[in-house]
């Protein structure tokens, strides 16, 4: 009596992995865009400019160092040995003051939309300068103001640069130091006027991609940065001290000393560099939620399977195989609209139209196959609700967790709610039974075995 039931069991598993294979493939598709968009973000940024890093200024002052050491040769005779080294005196900004505004803008490549920039800065340092101690006689070479942004190519015009009030060039290049490449120097002819300190002011335009990134190089740093982006995301190694992001845009300012940011001696040793950064980003990643809707797609598959099964139980309503892998596709290309559309629509309206359409078709499927317009629309109902809860898990992604653990515990309450009366052995053999045909009725026969004609 039992092996019919089991037989129906095992199918039902059998069709629920064919629908997580199909839903495996929809993931698949969702990657394989996600990567064309990422190709996107790298073609524009080879033809505009890439997320860029702001280094500098730091003052260098190339010198050869001549000493004399007294050392005993071959014979045992003591000598005096010249030595000359080519050395770099290098010196950091006691304070370190930039502030700007990054004006937002879009690039188009076929249908994706990436995020550019352009930052205004205006960036104010001072530089104490400070002689190397030596015992040696020291040559001075010329000096120079050395700094390096990400991608050059995003300098908008020419950076206005002054030294102690006095206007000074910026140029390309710049020599290796302890593994630190700058790309852009400032020469500094004399430093004797400078009585021993560099007042330094640079108004820059510099253009990038999504992310832009500061070193706090000073001994004391403040950095101020506001945009009209609404949604930034504020990363790297250090947080805003104080930031207000609201419907006009954000503003942000960083307070960091010498003694919080290991970034001089970071410099200094040739290790990665600490930095702050802030990133324009998509509010709503549409990529990034429609692959965790999927990951929810077989909650929905066990559900309509499981609600279709219960049917058949106990309303002792037989629904064919082929009808399960209808309703579990019908489910399973959800996922597939939802990624189409909102590659061309906002990801809430893409969501309501993949979502009302299938509800739409499986309710009206549905009707059919349980044959009644209750149980159909009741189905229709249920899904309705599973979408719109899965919809508010999705853009609620702090409350991510918690939100589906309860979604889970009322499923399985509302299951065993419905169920608790239920006699399942009984039920078992009332669907064996059922399925089973009657045999055919005696013939009719007289008092002596003779069949009766008619």
């Amino acid at each position: 009596m039992k092996r019919t039931i089991t037989l129906k069991l095992f199918i039902i598993g059998i069709l629920t992995l064919v629908i997580c294979l199909a839903l495996f493939m929809v993931n698949g598709t969702i990657s394989e865009r996600q990567a064309y968009r990422d190709e996107a973000i790298k073609s524009i940024e080879s033809s505009y400019a890439g997320p860029q890093t702001l280094i500098g200024p730091i003052l260098v002052r190339p010198y050869t160092e001549a000493t004399t050491t007294v050392e005993r040769d071959d014979k045992g005779t003591l000598r005096s040995v010249p030595h000359v080294a080519s050395l770099n005196a290098i010196s950091f900004p006691q304070t370190f003051d930039l502030r700007g505004k990054l004006i937002p803008s879009e690039r188009h490549h076929g249908l994706y939309n990436v995020t550019v920039y352009e930052f205004n800065g205006h960036l104010r340092s001072g530089i104490t300068i400070v002689d190397p101690h030596t015992t040696g006689t020291i040559t001075w070479g010329e000096p120079y103001l050395a700094l390096s942004v990400q991608d050059v190519r995003g300098i908008v015009g020419t950076p206005a640069v002054t030294i102690n009030g006095a206007p000074a060039a910026i140029l390309q290049g710049g020599e290796n130091l302890s593994g630190w490449q700058p790309n852009l120097h400032i020469p500094l002819s004399d430093l004797n006027a400078a009585n021993g300190h560099l007042d330094i002011a640079i108004d820059m335009a510099l253009a990038g991609t999504q992310q832009l990134s500061i070193a706090p190089i000073g001994n004391s740093n403040h950095v101020e940065l506001a945009s009209t982006w609404r949604s930034p995301l504020f990363d790297g190694q250090f947080l805003p001290r104080s930031r207000d992001v609201g419907p006009q845009g954000f503003n942000a300012s960083w307070d960091l000393s010498s003694l919080a940011a290991g970034t001089q001696l970071q410099l200094q040793a040739s290790k990665p560099i600490d930095l702050l950064s802030v990133s324009l980003l998509t509010p709503i990643d549409p990529y990034k939620l429609s692959d965790r809707a999927t990951k929810y797609g077989i909650l929905f598959v066990l559900l309509t399977f499981g609600g279709f099964f219960l049917f058949e139980m106990i309303k002792q309503l037989p629904i064919h195989p082929i009808q399960y892998l209808l309703v579990g596709f019908g489910l399973a290309i959800f996922f597939l609209l939802l990624i189409s559309f909102s590659e061309h629509m906002p990801f809430a309206l893409a969501y309501l139209a993949s979502s009302t359409a299938c509800i739409g078709l499986l309710t009206f499927y549905l009707v059919y196959v349980l044959q009644s317009f209750l149980r159909g629309l009741g189905f229709g109902a249920m899904l309705t609700t599973l979408y719109a809860a899965v919809y508010g898990l999705l853009i609620s992604e702090d409350n991510s967790l918690i939100l589906g653990s309860l979604l889970l515990f009322a499923v399985l309450a509302i299951v065993m709610v419905v169920t608790r009366r239920i006699d399942w052995y009984k039920t078992a053999v009332t669907a064996d039974t059922s399925s089973t045909p009657p045999p055919p009725p005696p013939p009719d026969l007289d008092y002596r075995g003779i069949r009766l004609s008619h």
